[in-house]
């Protein structure tokens, strides 16, 4: 999906860029990243686009978005580093 087309999703579900990243625990700064290169991971689009389609529907997807126990990514590098 391209950005320009996932940011539409994210409208029609009524978040940001940046409520998106904390719903699922990103840095706000690596969905906004996503701008340069065109273009989102799949993973990240079909999520979207459920929230858009779960909006229009009238169903509130924060809660149970928040409710997950979802484990944020480590920053870069920090994984290779916490190894040894």
């Amino acid at each position: 999906m391209t950005y320009d087309a996932f940011v539409l999703e994210l409208a029609g579900a009524g978040i940001s860029g940046r409520e998106f990243a904390r719903l699922i625990k990103l840095n706000p700064n690596t969905v906004a990243n996503y701008k340069k290169r065109g273009d989102v991971p799949s993973n990240l689009a079909v999520i979207a686009a459920l929230a858009r389609l779960l909006a229009e529907h009238n169903i509130d997807f924060r809660p149970r978005l928040e409710a997950l126990d979802i484990k944020p990514n480590a920053s870069r590098g920090k994984s290779i580093v916490n190894q040894h």
